[in-house]
C-alpha cells in the first residue's frame, strides 16, 4: 500500500510529500523532476527501492514544484524556489536536520541546499549529479546549446511513450517501459517538460561546491552512456572531503 500523500505550504504553492519508515535518521529524497510520488509505488521494483531506503531511515519524498502532484507553475522554477520547497517539506514533516539524497538534475538543487543550509544537512549523497549542464570552455564535456535544444525537441516528440527509457535503462522490460511512459505523463505535460529541460540547461552551481560542509558521497556508473562520469569527478574534486564510489552495471 502506498503511503499517505500530504501537502506542505511553500509560499503560495503546495508541495506534495510522503513520509515512509521510522528509522533513526531523516533522509530527504530529491527526485528528478520526472516524478509522481504515488505512481512510484505502482511498480514493484521501484517500490522495493524506496522501501529499502525507508528500512534504515525516515524517508521524506516529494514532488518538485511544477511536476507530479505538487502545484503547477506557469514557468520553470528557479533552484532557489525549489530549495525553499525542501525547507517547507522538512518543516511540515517535523525534520530539523536530514541527510539529502539526490539524483541526476535534482543534484544541482541539493548541492545548493546543502551549501545554503548547512545547519539542516547532516550528509549529502548524489547519484550522477551534474553541477553544470551546458558546455563551457572549462566544462567542455557537457552538451552545447544546439545539442541540448535538439535533445529537448526529441524528448518532447516522444514524451509519454517511454522511449527515452532506453538511454537510462537499456535492459528495461515492457512493463517497466509502460510504467515509465505513464510516469512522464503524470509528471508534466510536453510543454512543461520542455520548459523544465531548458531551465536545467541554464543551471550552474559550481561556485557553491567549496562551501559544502556535509560529508558527501558521489555515486556513478562508469558504463552509463547517458551521464558523463566527468560530472561526478568534478564534484569530488571541488567538494571538500567528497568520496566517489563507482557502481557496476
Amino acid at each position: 500500500m502506498a503511503p499517505q500523500t500530504r501537502y506542505a505550504r511553500s509560499g503560495d504553492l503546495y508541495i506534495a510529500y510522503q513520509v515512509v519508515g521510522d528509522g533513526p535518521i531523516d533522509l530527504v529524497y530529491v527526485p528528478s523532476w520526472i516524478s509522481q510520488i504515488e505512481h512510484n509505488w505502482d511498480e514493484p521494483r521501484v517500490a522495493r527501492y524506496f522501501r529499502r531506503l525507508a528500512s534504515f531511515s525516515r524517508l521524506i519524498m516529494f514532488d518538485r514544484r511544477g511536476s507530479g502532484l505538487s502545484d503547477p507553475v506557469p514557468d520553470a522554477p528557479t533552484l532557489e524556489e525549489q530549495m525553499d520547497d525542501v525547507v517547507a517539506v522538512m518543516d511540515a514533516a517535523g525534520s530539523e536536520r536530514a541527510a539529502v539524497f539526490a539524483l541526476l538534475e535534482g543534484g544541482a538543487m541539493a548541492l545548493l541546499f546543502a551549501a545554503t543550509h548547512p545547519e539542516r544537512t547532516t550528509a549529502l549523497a548524489l547519484y550522477e549529479a551534474q553541477p553544470r549542464m551546458s558546455w563551457a570552455p572549462d566544462y567542455d564535456w557537457a552538451l552545447r546549446a544546439e545539442d541540448r535544444e535538439e535533445y529537448v525537441r526529441h524528448a518532447v516528440e516522444g514524451w509519454g511513450d517511454g522511449s527515452s527509457l532506453a538511454a537510462l535503462s537499456p535492459n528495461a522490460d515492457a512493463r517497466l517501459r509502460e510504467w515509465y511512459a505513464k510516469l512522464q505523463r503524470l509528471a508534466a505535460s510536453p510543454g512543461m517538460a520542455a520548459k523544465l529541460m531548458r531551465m536545467n540547461g541554464e543551471v550552474d552551481v559550481r561556485a557553491v561546491l567549496p562551501l559544502i560542509q556535509a560529508p558527501t558521497l558521489v555515486l556513478h556508473r562508469p558504463a552509463d552512456k547517458y551521464i558523463d562520469i566527468r560530472h561526478s569527478r568534478y564534484l569530488v574534486d571541488h567538494i571538500p572531503g567528497a568520496r566517489l564510489v563507482e557502481l557496476l552495471g
